[in-house]
């Protein structure tokens, strides 16, 4: 069994080059040997198993997109896996307090109900137009996903079991038409 240093020693001098020429194989080993660090920050810093499984995933995917920013000369991998890991879960924060302060603002737009808010009402009833117009060009299956998400209040493991779908499927699904409709919606809002 190879020590900690070891391990990374062993990758330093085998697979560098395999993994910046793209070599499938030494994704999966750098994944083998760095996951289970990245995976144990993540769910200490988040506090979530499930949150913490989807840094991993999103770690890694990372990590081979922008392979050829890795520089072997400046940073040794772990530590740039390292770093990677730091981003993406200051990414998982922000989202989560996102949809705190969505969860928050949609509570409150039940308060235009009450009388003399006719203009929240109309506010109110605009986003929801806005927001299902945007849901449709989503296109399927994510159109579907989010309005079980946003209507139907499911979870990503309701909407999985509904669907049909992996639940890392939904949950990435959910991710991305959450960062578009966001730029979306900030688009139209922008507009005079």
């Amino acid at each position: 069994m190879a020590l900690p240093g070891q391990a990374t020693d062993r990758w330093e001098d085998g697979l560098t080059a395999s993994f910046l020429a793209g070599d499938e194989q030494a994704l999966t080993t750098a994944y083998r040997e760095f996951a289970p660090l990245v995976h144990t920050l993540a769910l200490r810093s988040l506090g979530d198993r499930a949150a913490a499984d989807d840094v991993t995933q999103e770690v890694f995917i990372r990590v081979w997109r922008s392979r050829t920013s890795f520089n072997p000369h400046t940073a040794r991998l772990p530590a740039w896996i390292v770093g990677i890991t730091r981003n993406a879960i200051a990414d998982a924060r922000s989202v989560s307090a996102k949809e705190v302060r969505k969860a928050v603002a949609a509570a409150g737009a039940g308060m235009a109900d009450e009388p003399g808010t006719g203009t929240e009402a109309a506010e109110v009833l605009a986003d929801r137009l806005l927001l299902d117009g945007e849901l449709e060009r989503l296109g399927e299956p994510q159109g579907s996903i989010m309005k079980l998400a946003f209507y139907d209040d499911l979870t990503h493991e309701q909407i999985s079991r509904k669907l049909g779908l992996p639940l890392g499927t939904v949950k990435s699904h959910i991710r991305r038409s959450l960062t578009h409709l966001r730029k979306r919606l900030e688009v139209d809002h922008a507009a005079p």
